[in-house]
C-alpha cells in the first residue's frame, strides 16, 4: 500500500460519481447524499428504477485491486453461509470492482438500521453468535493479499511514520518517543503471555458503528479494514465501561460466540495490547490523511499541543493496564 498518489478526491465531483455509475449501467435520478466516511467516499444514490444504492469510491492507492477483491470474496463467502452482511453487488458485467476516471468503486444495496443496545445481554449474545459464525468461515482459509494485524503493522510502522514526519511537537518529542517505546514493550509482553494464538480472517473494525440493528437482528457492514488477526480483535471493541462492566459484556458475547466458534481464553491477554496498537495506529492514520482537505475540517483537534499531551497520558495509562490481570481472572 502506498499513500502517495497524484489522484485526489477533490476531482470526485457529483457529476463524476453519476458518470461512474452510468458507465456500469446504473442510472441515477440525480439524488446524491454523501454518507459519513473519511477513508473512502461513500454516497447514497437515488436511482431512476428501484431503491437507492450505496456507491463506495476507494481511497486511491490504499489497497491493490487484489486486496479489494479478496475482501469482496470474503463477504460473499459469509453471504453464502447466510450470515447477515452487506456484500458488494455483482453487476451485469460480472464484476464487483469497477473503475472510472482513475477511481475504483463498488456498489452495495442500501441497508438501514440503528445502533445495537450494548447494555442488553440478549443483544450481546446475539452479536456474539454472528461474530462466531463470521470467524468460523474466516478460519476456513487465509488471506493472500490483505495484511495482518500485528505489532509491526499497527504499532512499529505507525510509530516510525509519526516520528519521521515531524508531527510530534519538539517539546513533547522525547516524552512521546519514551512512552510509545514503553507501550510497545508492553504490547510485546502481552503477546508473549498469550502465546501462539490462531490468526484468522476478521471483520477487523467491529465496533457498534459497523453493526446495524433491525427487528430481525444485526447485520454487519464495512469490511474495508478486514485483515488477519486474533479473534479477540472483533470482540473487544464492543466492550466499554469499568472492568466489571466489560467482564459482564464479554461473558454475554462469549455465550453466543461459542455456539459457533471456540474461543481461546489466552487471547484475553491481548485486549489492552490491541487497544494500545489501535491508539498508535489511529494517530498515524490521521497524520497520513492530513493532506486530505476533509480531515482538518473533521478533526480540528488533531496535531495540536493538547492532542499530543493527551496521547502521551493515554499511552501511559495503557502501559499500566497492560500489566494488569486479564478480564477472565476477575
Amino acid at each position: 500500500m502506498n499513500d502517495s498518489t497524484p489522484l485526489s478526491f477533490s476531482t470526485l465531483t457529483p457529476d463524476c460519481v453519476l458518470d461512474a455509475l452510468e458507465s456500469v449501467g446504473l442510472y441515477s435520478d440525480g439524488r446524491l447524499l454523501a454518507l459519513n466516511s473519511y477513508e473512502n467516499r461513500v454516497y447514497q444514490v437515488g436511482m431512476e428504477d428501484g431503491p437507492p444504492l450505496v456507491a463506495k469510491f476507494y481511497r486511491p492507492a490504499r489497497w491493490t485491486d487484489a486486496s479489494i477483491l479478496e475482501e469482496h470474496a470474503f463477504v460473499h463467502e459469509l453471504v453464502e453461509s447466510e450470515i447477515p452482511v452487506v456484500p458488494a453487488t455483482t453487476l451485469a458485467n460480472g464484476k464487483t470492482l469497477h473503475e472510472f476516471a482513475g477511481f475504483r468503486f463498488a456498489v452495495f444495496a442500501r441497508h438501514g438500521g440503528r445502533a445495537p443496545e450494548l447494555d442488553d445481554p440478549a443483544t450481546l449474545e446475539w452479536l456474539g453468535r454472528f461474530i462466531g459464525r463470521i470467524h468460523a468461515v474466516g478460519a476456513l482459509k487465509s488471506f493472500e493479499h490483505r495484511p495482518a494485524l500485528n505489532i509491526q503493522t499497527f504499532g512499529e510502522e505507525p510509530r516510525d511514520y509519526l516520528l519521521a514526519h515531524n508531527f510530534i511537537p519538539p517539546d513533547l518529542l522525547d516524552a512521546y518517543r519514551s512512552v510509545v517505546t514503553q507501550a510497545l514493550d508492553g504490547v510485546r509482553r502481552c503477546f508473549d503471555r498469550a502465546g501462539d494464538v490462531r490468526s484468522l480472517r476478521l471483520h477487523g473494525d467491529c465496533h457498534c458503528g459497523n453493526v446495524l440493528w433491525t427487528d430481525a437482528g444485526p447485520h454487519f457492514v464495512d469490511f474495508d479494514d478486514s485483515r488477519s488477526g486474533p479473534a479477540i480483535q472483533d470482540l473487544w471493541m464492543l466492550l466499554s465501561g469499568e472492568r466489571r462492566d466489560m467482564v459482564r459484556q464479554f461473558t454475554d458475547l462469549l455465550v453466543g460466540y461459542e455456539d459457533f466458534a471456540e474461543f481461546d481464553t489466552r487471547e484475553l491477554h491481548l485486549i489492552e495490547a490491541l487497544r494500545t496498537l489501535r491508539l498508535i495506529h489511529y494517530a498515524a492514520w490521521l497524520a497520513r490523511r492530513w493532506d486530505d482537505p476533509a480531515f482538518p475540517v473533521a478533526f480540528p483537534w488533531f496535531n495540536t499541543q493538547r492532542y499530543w499531551q493527551d496521547r502521551i497520558l493515554e499511552l501511559r495509562e495503557q502501559v499500566a493496564l497492560m500489566d494488569e490481570a486479564p478480564l477472565w481472572t476477575n
